[in-house]
């Protein structure tokens, strides 16, 4: 009986059990199906959060009608219409419209003030000026326009040929005294292309391009050159073209020979001449011969010899081409080595007797000319050593102190460019106090650049607490070195980043400097500490609406010298300046909570940027990387 009372206990315990189990198994069950009927799905979630970033943008857009800004009206309405024109062609094309109107405004306003500043520039210095040239606002709302809408692309195009042709019949308008260098409206419609290249759109890259390859311009070849990338045959029938028009254009000469020639043997890097035996280049890093047919390259040697070979001027009439006699020496002399390895032989013989004629007739600083800079791209460059030894020794026979200045100026320049830190040695030989002071500052913002961008932090570091920087350069070295530190030693990493906080709070409130500073801070805490990321960028809104200028965006580092017979100025942009990409990363934790933090703005400029940051963040989501 025991036995049995303890079995039929043990059953009625395992039937309660089970029975309790199968009653939390629905009440569970149910409690799940009520909260599925109240819990939106992902899609829906989605579709309710693209539907508040339109509205975000659809608010936005009205007060941008009226921002008095006309570069910020104009970059607004564009942004918006950019983003929102899958959902509403026709709205879009309008803002595009109305943005187009304020930037005419806005380049227009830039223009003359970029003009006065050169003014100035040049009567304190005696003639030389170095300027920061500012954003091109048409051509900003027209890379953004010509993709959604070629007709509208083509529209604006027009409108900016119909307004340079105004400029240049006006009395105060100056001819372009490049006739090398392609106009505005062309070269604007090349930026599209490219653009459109980029994305994978070539026909109709080609398509927009075509109009302003009809003509030899460095800008024109360049576009080639990366069109020959992707396409060589399209490359190749164009440049083929160009090369037939040019041999029976008078107008052509040696320079056009020197731009056609990079197409095939300097792709990137084009050098120009003119007759006082001075010249212009503009080069990419890496300069890689094409591999181009013989056919192709054999009627390059035609055309070019065409024009190389046409009849000297008559001794005492002048030579009105845009290289002159100088010119055209140097250009052959530059090119017969390509001639000499592929050229038939004939036609090396007439080139290097023109050669020898000109010789006669050009200057001594023409036959004295730099042969490193005149064999750039062809030859091997000389070790940087021999280099610098040879100004030492120009520096030893310098009669003067300014010749010694000089040379010591280009030793800092070429050093600089290289990140060599004796750079800071050779401008402290310059006995120029001005000169010397006003160079250190330039080398020193230059070497921190170029560390910055080769993430290398020692020497970066050691330039903060030793060079001539300003608060705003240190703070973004530091926290540059900061996020190249953090996956090795956190704990430096933090440290920099609060020295480069206290950085920040040395620039007074009123500078624009300080915002930025600490918008860089809190972009280091977003990669390096996120649970402090708020509380940097809370306290950037705040010192943005206590500095007038701060705009939010065109954040740049600008190093800048001028002396009467130096000027550079050398300009890289920052993006950790400036407000799009915090806030697109801030959207993607706290929706709501950065709509809020981006109405903290005072000024139209950076709420309008973090705000339309925001709604791209919702709407155009960033792709996960792939392995």
């Amino acid at each position: 009986m025991k036995r049995a009372g303890v079995v039929f206990c043990l059953v009625f315990s395992a039937i309660l059990t089970q029975a309790q189990t199968a009653d939390t198994k629905q009440a569970a069950s149910a409690k799940s199906v009520a909260a599925s009927s109240t819990k939106p799905t992902d899609t829906e979630e989605l579709k309710e959060r693209r539907a508040r970033a339109r509205s975000l943008l659809v608010a936005l857009a009205s007060d941008a009608r009226t921002f008095h800004d006309q570069t910020l009206r104009a970059r607004s309405l564009a942004r918006i219409a950019d983003a929102l024109w899958k959902v509403d062609p026709e709205q879009g094309r309008l803002m595009f419209r109305k943005a187009w109107e304020a930037a005419e405004v806005a380049d227009q306003e830039s223009d003359q003030k970029l003009q006065e500043e050169i003014n100035q520039q040049k009567a304190r210095s005696g003639g030389g000026f170095a300027v920061n040239t500012p954003p091109n606002v048409r051509r900003e709302v027209l890379r953004l326009a010509a993709p959604h809408d070629r007709a509208l692309g083509e529209e604006f195009l027009e409108k900016l040929k119909q307004q340079k042709l105004e400029a240049a019949n006006s009395a105060t308008a100056k001819p372009n005294p490049n006739p090398n260098r392609i106009g505005d409206a062309l070269n604007q419609r090349l930026e599209v292309a490219r653009e459109l290249m980029q994305v994978g759109e070539l026909e109709r890259a080609l398509q927009f391009a075509d109009p302003a390859l009809t003509q030899v311009t460095m800008e024109g070849l360049n576009f080639l050159c990366f069109v020959r990338e992707k396409n060589p045959a399209a490359a190749d029938a164009r440049y083929s073209a160009l090369l037939a028009s040019s041999a029976n254009n008078p107008q052509s000469d040696a320079n056009t020979v020197s731009i056609l020639s990079s197409y095939i043997f300097t792709p990137h890097l084009f050098m120009t001449f003119a007759n006082n035996s001075t010249s212009s280049s503009q080069s990419a890093q890496k300069i890689v011969p094409a591999d181009v047919t013989p056919e192709l390259r054999n009627a390059f040697f035609q055309s070019a010899a065409a024009i190389l070979l046409r009849p000297l001027p008559v001794p005492g009439q002048p030579d009105t081409s845009s290289a002159g006699l100088d010119g055209k020496y140097l250009v052959i002399k530059r090119l017969l080595p390509f001639f000499e390895q592929s050229a038939p032989p004939a036609m090396v013989e007439s080139l290097r007797g023109h050669l020898n004629a000109l010789q006669t007739m050009v200057s001594d600083n023409t036959r004295r000319y730099d042969e490193d800079q005149l064999n750039r791209g062809i030859r091997p460059e000389r070790p940087s050593e021999d280099h610098d030894q040879s100004l030492l020794d120009r520096i030893e026979r310098a009669k003067t102190s300014a010749e010694r200045d000089s040379l010591y100026l280009q030793l800092a320049f070429t050093a600089s460019g290289r990140g060599d830190m004796r750079a800071r040695d050779f401008v402290s030989k310059v006995e120029d106090s001005e000169v010397r002071k006003q160079a250190q500052v330039y080398i020193d913002q230059s070497l921190a650049i170029y560390f910055v961008g080769k993430k290398q932090t020692d020497p970066a570091l050691e330039l903060v607490h030793k060079g001539e920087l300003t608060q705003l350069i240190k703070a973004w070295v530091l926290t540059e070195c900061a996020k190249i530190l953090f996956k090795t030693d956190r704990d430096t990493a933090l440290e920099l980043v609060d020295e480069a906080n206290t950085e920040a709070r040395r620039i007074d409130v009123s500078d624009p400097s300080l915002p930025r500073a600490l918008v860089a801070v809190a972009y280091a805490l977003n990669e390096i500490d996120r649970d402090r990321v708020w509380d940097a960028a809370f306290d950037a809104v705040k010192a943005a609406n206590s500095a007038e200028g701060f705009t939010g965006e065109d954040g740049e580092v600008v190093a800048k010298f001028q002396t009467k017979g130096h000027s550079s100025v050398h300009t890289s942009d920052v993006p950790q300046f400036d407000l799009d990409g915090l806030f697109r990363d801030l959207a993607t934790q706290d929706y709501d909570r950065a709509v809020e933090l981006a109405r903290g703005f005072q000024a139209e400029g950076p709420r309008a940027v973090a705000t339309i940051a925001i709604a791209r963040a919702i709407l155009e989501p960033k792709k996960p990387a792939t392995k």
